[in-house]
């Protein structure tokens, strides 16, 4: 995902873990990677990740991730 990828128009997705909330990440993604924002403050801005970084985010979360510490 480049910086002057255009996400006005992107479709965002909540987390199927948010239990129906407004407290949680949603994620857009387009042809050159995703997009995270924060869904209380969808006009904050969002944090791109090129497919690599997405992956590796994923994997870090999952369970059976990556061990912290």
């Amino acid at each position: 995902m480049t910086p002057n990828d255009d996400l006005s128009q992107a479709r965002w997705f909540k987390s199927s873990h948010s239990g129906g909330g407004n407290d949680c990440v949603e994620v857009a993604f387009t042809g050159s990677g995703a997009a995270l924002r924060d869904s209380k403050d969808p006009e904050g801005g969002a944090f791109r990740l090129s497919p690599h970084a997405w992956h590796g985010l994923l994997g870090a979360v999952r369970p059976g991730g990556p061990a912290l510490g």
